[in-house]
Protein backbone atom coordinates (compact mmCIF):
# COMPACT_ATOMS: atom_id res chain seq x y z
CA UNK A 1 0.00 0.00 0.00
CA UNK A 2 0.78 3.69 -0.57
CA UNK A 3 0.46 6.41 2.49
CA UNK A 4 0.38 10.87 2.01
CA UNK A 5 3.02 12.09 3.71
CA UNK A 6 0.63 13.60 5.68
CA UNK A 7 -1.54 11.12 7.05
CA UNK A 8 -3.16 11.51 10.46
CA UNK A 9 -4.93 8.81 12.32
CA UNK A 10 -7.84 10.46 13.73
CA UNK A 11 -10.50 9.83 16.54
CA UNK A 12 -12.57 11.42 19.03
CA UNK A 13 -11.86 12.08 22.89
CA UNK A 14 -14.81 12.67 25.65
CA UNK A 15 -16.02 14.55 22.76
CA UNK A 16 -12.96 16.16 21.36
CA UNK A 17 -11.84 15.46 18.43
CA UNK A 18 -7.98 14.53 18.32
CA UNK A 19 -5.73 13.24 16.10
CA UNK A 20 -2.46 10.95 15.97
CA UNK A 21 0.79 12.19 13.34
CA UNK A 22 2.66 9.31 12.01
CA UNK A 23 6.27 9.37 11.53
CA UNK A 24 7.72 8.82 7.90
CA UNK A 25 6.82 4.99 6.76
CA UNK A 26 8.13 3.02 3.91
CA UNK A 27 4.76 3.36 2.63
CA UNK A 28 5.36 6.86 2.09
CA UNK A 29 8.33 6.57 -0.22
CA UNK A 30 9.18 5.70 -3.36
CA UNK A 31 10.93 2.28 -4.27
CA UNK A 32 14.79 3.79 -3.40
CA UNK A 33 13.28 4.94 0.12
CA UNK A 34 15.29 8.42 -0.44
CA UNK A 35 11.86 10.19 -2.01
CA UNK A 36 8.25 10.16 -0.59
CA UNK A 37 5.96 8.78 -3.40
CA UNK A 38 5.18 11.78 -4.87
CA UNK A 39 8.73 12.83 -5.54
CA UNK A 40 9.13 15.09 -2.95
CA UNK A 41 12.35 14.84 -0.58
CA UNK A 42 11.94 14.56 3.13
CA UNK A 43 11.54 17.79 4.71
CA UNK A 44 14.04 20.40 6.05
CA UNK A 45 13.40 21.52 9.60
CA UNK A 46 14.73 24.42 12.30
CA UNK A 47 15.30 24.45 15.99
CA UNK A 48 16.53 27.59 17.15
CA UNK A 49 17.60 26.52 20.71
CA UNK A 50 18.78 29.35 23.33
CA UNK A 51 20.24 29.59 26.69
CA UNK A 52 20.89 32.94 28.44
CA UNK A 53 23.76 34.91 29.95
CA UNK A 54 26.57 33.74 28.26
CA UNK A 55 29.19 31.15 28.85
CA UNK A 56 32.91 31.03 29.88
CA UNK A 57 35.23 32.01 26.75
CA UNK A 58 38.32 30.41 28.74
CA UNK A 59 36.55 26.92 28.50
CA UNK A 60 34.34 27.47 25.60
CA UNK A 61 36.18 28.09 22.26
CA UNK A 62 37.59 24.92 20.56
CA UNK A 63 41.22 23.99 20.05
CA UNK A 64 41.80 24.26 16.55
CA UNK A 65 40.11 24.35 13.04
CA UNK A 66 38.19 22.65 10.61
CA UNK A 67 37.81 18.45 11.50
CA UNK A 68 40.15 18.23 13.59
CA UNK A 69 38.91 20.32 16.36
CA UNK A 70 38.97 19.48 19.79
CA UNK A 71 36.17 20.56 22.64
CA UNK A 72 37.12 22.39 26.02
CA UNK A 73 35.29 21.74 28.96
CA UNK A 74 32.40 23.29 28.23
CA UNK A 75 31.58 22.35 24.64
CA UNK A 76 32.65 18.92 25.62
CA UNK A 77 29.13 17.65 26.13
CA UNK A 78 27.60 18.04 22.71
CA UNK A 79 30.32 15.97 20.87
CA UNK A 80 29.58 12.66 23.22
CA UNK A 81 27.58 9.43 22.36
CA UNK A 82 27.98 9.99 18.57
CA UNK A 83 27.10 13.60 18.46
CA UNK A 84 30.63 14.83 17.20
CA UNK A 85 29.84 14.35 13.54
CA UNK A 86 26.61 16.50 13.74
CA UNK A 87 27.69 19.50 15.39
CA UNK A 88 29.84 22.79 14.24
CA UNK A 89 31.44 25.02 16.51
CA UNK A 90 31.05 28.63 15.02
CA UNK A 91 33.40 31.36 16.65
CA UNK A 92 35.45 34.84 16.17
CA UNK A 93 32.16 36.64 15.43
CA UNK A 94 30.81 39.64 16.47
CA UNK A 95 27.54 41.28 16.86
CA UNK A 96 27.84 44.45 14.64
CA UNK A 97 24.85 46.53 15.97
CA UNK A 98 26.16 46.12 19.48
CA UNK A 99 24.95 49.12 21.99
CA UNK A 100 23.59 47.83 24.82
CA UNK A 101 24.79 44.40 25.84
CA UNK A 102 21.85 42.33 26.73
CA UNK A 103 19.27 43.86 24.41
CA UNK A 104 22.07 44.38 21.25
CA UNK A 105 23.25 40.61 21.75
CA UNK A 106 19.66 39.01 21.52
CA UNK A 107 18.38 41.37 18.73
CA UNK A 108 21.65 41.08 16.75
CA UNK A 109 22.02 37.49 16.84
CA UNK A 110 18.50 36.21 16.19
CA UNK A 111 17.54 39.00 13.71
CA UNK A 112 20.53 41.07 12.28
CA UNK A 113 19.26 44.21 13.31
CA UNK A 114 19.42 46.56 16.12
CA UNK A 115 16.78 46.17 18.72
CA UNK A 116 13.59 48.37 18.92
CA UNK A 117 14.11 51.33 21.71
CA UNK A 118 10.70 51.78 23.60
CA UNK A 119 12.27 53.57 26.71
CA UNK A 120 14.43 53.98 29.91
CA UNK A 121 13.98 51.65 33.26
CA UNK A 122 16.21 51.90 36.11
CA UNK A 123 19.68 52.81 35.06
CA UNK A 124 18.68 50.48 31.99
CA UNK A 125 16.22 50.10 29.04
CA UNK A 126 13.24 48.72 27.91
CA UNK A 127 13.32 47.17 24.17
CA UNK A 128 12.17 44.68 21.48
CA UNK A 129 12.76 43.31 18.39
CA UNK A 130 12.36 45.69 15.41
CA UNK A 131 12.90 42.94 13.33
CA UNK A 132 11.39 39.10 12.80
CA UNK A 133 13.60 36.48 14.98
CA UNK A 134 15.16 34.01 12.25
CA UNK A 135 12.85 31.23 13.57
CA UNK A 136 9.88 32.78 11.73
CA UNK A 137 12.07 34.29 9.10
CA UNK A 138 12.39 30.64 8.23
CA UNK A 139 8.69 30.11 8.60
CA UNK A 140 8.25 32.60 5.86
CA UNK A 141 10.20 30.60 3.57
CA UNK A 142 8.34 27.44 4.25
CA UNK A 143 5.64 29.31 4.57
CA UNK A 144 5.45 30.61 1.03
CA UNK A 145 5.91 26.61 -0.51
CA UNK A 146 2.87 25.89 -1.31
CA UNK A 147 4.18 22.15 -0.75
CA UNK A 148 4.76 22.78 2.77
CA UNK A 149 1.62 22.63 4.34
CA UNK A 150 2.27 21.63 8.25
CA UNK A 151 -0.66 22.15 10.74
CA UNK A 152 1.53 24.32 12.79
CA UNK A 153 3.24 27.00 11.50
CA UNK A 154 5.92 27.13 14.46
CA UNK A 155 6.24 25.58 17.64
CA UNK A 156 7.85 27.09 20.83
CA UNK A 157 8.83 25.96 23.94
CA UNK A 158 10.19 27.21 27.28
CA UNK A 159 12.13 25.06 30.00
CA UNK A 160 13.49 27.33 32.75
CA UNK A 161 10.94 29.46 34.43
CA UNK A 162 10.43 32.65 33.12
CA UNK A 163 11.34 35.37 36.44
CA UNK A 164 10.23 38.36 35.43
CA UNK A 165 11.86 41.46 34.44
CA UNK A 166 10.31 45.30 33.47
CA UNK A 167 13.04 45.27 30.00
CA UNK A 168 10.75 44.65 27.64
CA UNK A 169 10.01 41.39 25.14
CA UNK A 170 13.65 41.35 24.72
CA UNK A 171 14.31 39.95 27.95
CA UNK A 172 10.36 37.98 28.01
CA UNK A 173 11.09 36.00 24.62
CA UNK A 174 12.66 34.20 22.28
CA UNK A 175 10.29 34.15 19.24
CA UNK A 176 9.24 37.53 17.90
CA UNK A 177 7.41 38.86 14.46
CA UNK A 178 8.18 42.20 15.12
CA UNK A 179 8.22 44.96 17.61
CA UNK A 180 6.11 43.76 20.67
CA UNK A 181 4.87 41.15 18.39
CA UNK A 182 5.67 37.86 19.85
CA UNK A 183 4.57 33.95 19.55
CA UNK A 184 4.83 32.96 23.46
CA UNK A 185 6.59 29.79 24.46
CA UNK A 186 4.37 27.13 26.39
CA UNK A 187 6.09 26.26 29.39
CA UNK A 188 3.64 23.34 30.15
CA UNK A 189 4.32 20.46 28.82
CA UNK A 190 0.95 18.92 28.99
CA UNK A 191 -0.25 22.08 26.46
CA UNK A 192 2.32 21.28 24.31
CA UNK A 193 1.31 17.90 24.25
CA UNK A 194 -2.59 18.76 23.89
CA UNK A 195 -1.52 21.41 21.11
CA UNK A 196 0.35 18.48 19.20
CA UNK A 197 -3.17 15.92 19.90
CA UNK A 198 -5.29 18.52 19.26
CA UNK A 199 -7.34 18.67 22.95
CA UNK A 200 -8.62 20.73 24.99
CA UNK A 201 -5.73 23.09 26.35
CA UNK A 202 -6.28 22.26 30.53
CA UNK A 203 -7.40 19.07 29.52
CA UNK A 204 -5.64 16.59 31.68
CA UNK A 205 -4.07 12.83 30.96
CA UNK A 206 -5.31 10.56 33.26
CA UNK A 207 -3.38 7.00 31.88
CA UNK A 208 -4.82 4.82 33.53
CA UNK A 209 -8.82 6.00 31.80
CA UNK A 210 -7.96 7.54 28.81
CA UNK A 211 -5.14 8.47 25.90
CA UNK A 212 -5.38 9.52 22.21
CA UNK A 213 -4.13 6.23 21.05
CA UNK A 214 -7.82 4.49 22.21
CA UNK A 215 -9.48 7.09 20.38
CA UNK A 216 -8.04 6.48 17.43
CA UNK A 217 -7.38 2.73 18.15
CA UNK A 218 -9.71 1.54 14.96
CA UNK A 219 -7.32 3.38 12.30
CA UNK A 220 -4.14 1.77 14.23
CA UNK A 221 -5.18 -1.86 13.83
CA UNK A 222 -6.37 -1.03 10.32
CA UNK A 223 -3.23 0.74 9.55
CA UNK A 224 -1.12 -2.40 11.10
CA UNK A 225 -2.88 -5.02 9.24
CA UNK A 226 -1.89 -3.19 5.81
CA UNK A 227 1.56 -1.94 6.01
CA UNK A 228 4.89 -4.06 5.71
CA UNK A 229 7.00 -5.57 8.78
CA UNK A 230 9.46 -2.60 9.23
CA UNK A 231 6.30 0.40 9.31
CA UNK A 232 4.76 -2.13 11.69
CA UNK A 233 8.05 -2.15 14.05
CA UNK A 234 8.01 1.82 13.54
CA UNK A 235 4.53 2.22 14.07
CA UNK A 236 4.68 0.05 17.12
CA UNK A 237 7.64 2.15 18.27
CA UNK A 238 5.94 5.61 17.67
CA UNK A 239 2.74 4.55 19.44
CA UNK A 240 4.87 3.31 22.48
CA UNK A 241 6.18 6.76 22.85
CA UNK A 242 3.40 8.52 22.56
CA UNK A 243 2.05 6.21 25.10
CA UNK A 244 4.98 6.95 27.45
CA UNK A 245 4.73 10.23 27.18
CA UNK A 246 1.04 10.34 28.40
CA UNK A 247 2.18 8.47 31.45
CA UNK A 248 4.96 10.53 32.57
CA UNK A 249 2.61 13.35 32.22
CA UNK A 250 -0.40 11.82 34.08
CA UNK A 251 2.41 11.11 36.82
CA UNK A 252 3.40 14.28 37.32
CA UNK A 253 -0.36 15.80 36.86
CA UNK A 254 -1.11 13.78 39.31
CA UNK A 255 2.03 14.93 42.12
CA UNK A 256 0.55 18.99 41.33
CA UNK A 257 0.45 21.00 44.10
CA UNK A 258 1.07 24.06 42.85
CA UNK A 259 -1.69 25.11 40.33
CA UNK A 260 -0.66 29.09 40.28
CA UNK A 261 2.88 28.62 39.11
CA UNK A 262 3.80 28.70 34.94
CA UNK A 263 4.05 24.97 34.69
CA UNK A 264 1.88 22.81 36.42
CA UNK A 265 3.15 19.36 35.20
CA UNK A 266 6.86 19.69 36.74
CA UNK A 267 6.36 21.51 40.12
CA UNK A 268 8.96 22.76 42.50
CA UNK A 269 10.94 20.12 44.10
CA UNK A 270 12.02 21.56 47.70
CA UNK A 271 11.95 24.71 46.24
CA UNK A 272 13.48 22.99 43.36
CA UNK A 273 12.81 23.51 39.63
CA UNK A 274 12.85 20.22 37.78
CA UNK A 275 15.17 21.56 34.85
CA UNK A 276 16.26 18.23 33.69
CA UNK A 277 12.68 16.69 34.08
CA UNK A 278 11.35 19.64 31.89
CA UNK A 279 13.58 19.44 29.30
CA UNK A 280 13.33 15.74 28.51
CA UNK A 281 10.00 15.69 28.11
CA UNK A 282 9.80 18.89 26.44
CA UNK A 283 12.66 17.71 23.90
CA UNK A 284 10.71 14.58 23.25
CA UNK A 285 7.83 16.86 22.64
CA UNK A 286 9.42 18.89 19.98
CA UNK A 287 10.91 15.92 18.49
CA UNK A 288 7.66 14.58 17.64
CA UNK A 289 5.95 17.30 16.13
CA UNK A 290 8.75 18.06 13.77
CA UNK A 291 9.01 14.12 13.05
CA UNK A 292 5.53 13.94 12.37
CA UNK A 293 5.12 17.10 10.15
CA UNK A 294 3.29 19.09 12.81
CA UNK A 295 5.50 21.81 12.11
CA UNK A 296 9.03 22.69 10.49
CA UNK A 297 9.99 25.11 12.62
CA UNK A 298 10.52 25.27 16.43
CA UNK A 299 12.22 27.60 19.03
CA UNK A 300 13.74 25.91 22.73
CA UNK A 301 14.24 29.12 25.25
CA UNK A 302 16.15 27.05 27.76
CA UNK A 303 16.31 30.18 29.57
CA UNK A 304 15.78 33.99 28.97
CA UNK A 305 18.41 36.47 28.15
CA UNK A 306 19.80 37.30 31.54
CA UNK A 307 18.91 34.32 32.77
CA UNK A 308 17.27 34.55 36.57
CA UNK A 309 17.85 30.62 36.83
CA UNK A 310 19.12 29.43 39.67
CA UNK A 311 21.16 26.26 38.28
CA UNK A 312 20.88 24.31 42.33
CA UNK A 313 21.55 21.29 40.81
CA UNK A 314 25.58 22.80 40.47
CA UNK A 315 25.59 24.18 43.70
CA UNK A 316 24.41 27.64 42.61
CA UNK A 317 22.81 29.84 45.69
CA UNK A 318 21.54 33.05 43.23
CA UNK A 319 20.00 33.40 39.68
CA UNK A 320 22.67 32.27 37.10
CA UNK A 321 22.90 36.25 36.71
CA UNK A 322 23.65 37.42 39.55
CA UNK A 323 26.61 34.71 40.24
CA UNK A 324 28.22 35.64 37.03
CA UNK A 325 28.62 39.04 38.59
CA UNK A 326 29.07 37.84 42.34
CA UNK A 327 31.93 34.81 41.36
CA UNK A 328 33.69 37.76 39.23
CA UNK A 329 33.77 39.77 42.37
CA UNK A 330 37.33 40.65 44.05
CA UNK A 331 38.83 38.89 40.93
CA UNK A 332 37.75 35.59 42.24
CA UNK A 333 38.62 33.14 39.27
CA UNK A 334 37.75 30.59 37.32
CA UNK A 335 33.91 31.44 38.37
CA UNK A 336 33.54 28.06 39.35
CA UNK A 337 29.48 27.71 39.74
CA UNK A 338 29.17 29.76 36.17
CA UNK A 339 31.60 26.84 34.43
CA UNK A 340 29.46 24.42 36.01
CA UNK A 341 26.29 25.90 35.24
CA UNK A 342 27.27 26.12 31.49
CA UNK A 343 28.25 22.49 31.30
CA UNK A 344 24.64 21.68 32.50
CA UNK A 345 23.31 23.70 29.90
CA UNK A 346 25.26 22.15 27.30
CA UNK A 347 24.20 18.68 28.60
CA UNK A 348 20.27 19.48 27.90
CA UNK A 349 21.40 20.91 24.57
CA UNK A 350 22.98 17.78 24.20
CA UNK A 351 19.67 15.91 25.43
CA UNK A 352 17.69 17.74 22.56
CA UNK A 353 20.60 16.76 19.66
CA UNK A 354 20.35 13.07 21.16
CA UNK A 355 16.60 13.11 21.19
CA UNK A 356 16.16 14.17 17.41
CA UNK A 357 19.53 11.74 16.47
CA UNK A 358 17.73 8.76 18.16
CA UNK A 359 14.18 9.59 16.11
CA UNK A 360 14.19 8.37 12.71
CA UNK A 361 12.68 9.95 9.29
CA UNK A 362 13.19 8.16 6.00
CA UNK A 363 16.76 6.29 5.84
CA UNK A 364 18.43 8.62 9.00
CA UNK A 365 17.30 10.40 11.90
CA UNK A 366 15.60 13.74 12.31
CA UNK A 367 18.96 15.42 13.11
CA UNK A 368 20.06 14.32 9.26
CA UNK A 369 17.23 16.39 8.43
CA UNK A 370 17.45 19.26 11.15
CA UNK A 371 19.96 22.48 11.18
CA UNK A 372 19.84 23.80 15.64
CA UNK A 373 21.33 27.14 16.01
CA UNK A 374 22.48 27.29 19.67
CA UNK A 375 23.17 31.09 20.92
CA UNK A 376 22.83 33.02 23.46
CA UNK A 377 22.73 36.94 23.64
CA UNK A 378 26.50 37.92 25.61
CA UNK A 379 29.48 36.26 25.05
CA UNK A 380 30.63 36.59 29.09
CA UNK A 381 27.92 36.90 31.35
CA UNK A 382 30.47 39.47 33.92
CA UNK A 383 31.75 41.57 31.03
CA UNK A 384 28.54 41.97 28.99
CA UNK A 385 30.38 41.55 25.60
CA UNK A 386 29.17 40.73 22.34
CA UNK A 387 32.26 39.91 20.77
CA UNK A 388 33.65 36.19 20.80
CA UNK A 389 29.75 35.12 20.41
CA UNK A 390 29.00 31.71 21.73
CA UNK A 391 27.50 29.76 18.64
CA UNK A 392 26.47 25.83 17.86
CA UNK A 393 25.05 25.04 14.63
CA UNK A 394 24.09 21.36 14.61
CA UNK A 395 22.12 18.74 11.91
CA UNK A 396 22.94 17.80 8.30
CA UNK A 397 19.72 19.98 7.20
CA UNK A 398 18.95 17.26 4.71
CA UNK A 399 22.21 17.16 3.06
CA UNK A 400 22.61 20.90 2.72
CA UNK A 401 24.40 21.86 5.99
CA UNK A 402 28.46 20.59 6.32
CA UNK A 403 28.93 19.69 9.94
CA UNK A 404 31.62 18.14 11.79
CA UNK A 405 34.40 21.03 11.96
CA UNK A 406 35.06 23.87 13.74
CA UNK A 407 34.59 27.05 11.43
CA UNK A 408 36.68 29.99 13.13
CA UNK A 409 36.88 33.79 11.91
CA UNK A 410 39.84 35.71 12.66
CA UNK A 411 38.44 39.31 11.63
CA UNK A 412 35.42 39.39 13.44
CA UNK A 413 33.10 38.35 11.27
CA UNK A 414 29.49 40.10 11.43
CA UNK A 415 26.96 37.27 13.63
CA UNK A 416 24.34 37.98 10.34
CA UNK A 417 26.59 35.97 8.40
CA UNK A 418 25.44 32.72 10.33
CA UNK A 419 21.98 33.68 9.74
CA UNK A 420 22.26 33.99 5.89
CA UNK A 421 23.98 30.16 6.22
CA UNK A 422 21.03 29.39 8.20
CA UNK A 423 18.76 30.62 5.18
CA UNK A 424 20.46 28.58 2.42
CA UNK A 425 20.70 25.84 4.44
CA UNK A 426 16.90 25.83 4.44
CA UNK A 427 16.77 26.96 0.71
CA UNK A 428 16.04 30.23 0.61
CA UNK A 429 18.35 32.23 -1.33
CA UNK A 430 18.15 35.79 -0.63
CA UNK A 431 21.49 37.84 -1.32
CA UNK A 432 21.64 39.48 1.73
CA UNK A 433 19.87 39.93 5.47
CA UNK A 434 19.97 41.89 7.97
CA UNK A 435 19.79 45.76 8.25
CA UNK A 436 22.33 48.46 9.14
CA UNK A 437 25.60 47.52 10.30
CA UNK A 438 24.32 43.96 10.76
CA UNK A 439 23.61 43.71 6.98
CA UNK A 440 25.57 40.68 5.30
CA UNK A 441 25.84 39.03 1.78
CA UNK A 442 28.62 36.80 3.22
CA UNK A 443 27.26 33.57 4.50
CA UNK A 444 29.81 30.69 5.67
CA UNK A 445 30.38 28.67 2.89
CA UNK A 446 33.02 26.29 4.07
CA UNK A 447 29.53 24.90 6.11
CA UNK A 448 27.62 24.65 3.32
CA UNK A 449 27.13 21.43 1.30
Amino acid sequence: MRLKRRTFLRGVLQGTAVSVGLPVLDAMMDRTGRAFADGSVPPKRFVLWFWGNGVRRAHWTPIGEGVDWMPRSEMAPLVADGLRPYVAPVSGFEIKTATHPHHSGMTGMLTGARYHLIGPTRDTIVSTFAQPSIDQVVADHFAADPECVTPYRSLEVGICRFRGTDEGTTFQHLSHNGPNNVNASEYAPIRVYNRLFGMPGDAQIDGARRSVLDAVLGDITSLQGRVGARDRVRLEQHFESVRALEQRLSASAATCTRPDIPNPNYPDVEGNEQIREKNAVMSELVAMALACDLTRVASVLFSTAGAGTRYWMVGAQNSFHQICHDERAGGAEPQPTVHAATIFKMEQLAVFLQRLRATPDGEGNLLDNTLVLGTTELSEGYTHSNDEFPIIMAGRAAGAFNPGRHYRSNNRRNTSDVLLTVLRAMGDMRPSFGTAEGTTTTPIGELLS
